[in-house]
């Protein structure tokens, strides 16, 4: 091989690394970006809950099931476009030490999920018999 070959080959390696070294360092950067993102989006959403539409909003019914974790309610508010986010739900649930009553509820979609969490953490008033 040449001494032009190699130095050929040499200045070609160095290209190759440094290339591959931005290209590494674009991703991180990239999934940083993202998860940060993601992040800040997250914990907005648990400590500055936002409605899912303007008032006046739409009632919708909905009923919690006796033995229903707070994720399962989060999943069905979720299912029924009444909160952005199952997960944030669940966490202000646990974070805010409610707990989650079984009934029905008619829930507006212009409620945050903190007042949400307000309503399903009232316990229902007991029906007397024969009214």
């Amino acid at each position: 091989m040449s001494d032009t070959t190699r130095d050929i080959n040499r200045v070609t390696g160095a290209i190759i690394k440094v290339s591959l070294r931005l290209i590494i360092y674009a991703l991180l950067i990239l999934i940083f970006y993202e998860g940060i993102t993601a992040g800040f989006e997250f914990g907005y959403e648990i400590f500055a809950a936002t409605a899912m539409a303007p008032a006046p909003g739409r009632d919708k019914a909905v009923r919690i099931e006796e033995g229903q974790s707070d994720f399962e309610v989060g999943k069905l508010l979720e299912k029924e476009g009444l909160i952005h986010n199952r997960y944030a739900f669940a966490v202000q649930a646990e974070f805010y030490d409610y707990t989650i009553y079984p009934g029905d509820y008619t829930i507006n979609t212009s409620m945050t999920s903190r007042e949400i969490l307000d309503l399903l953490g009232t316990e229902p008033e007991e029906e007397e018999p024969g009214t």
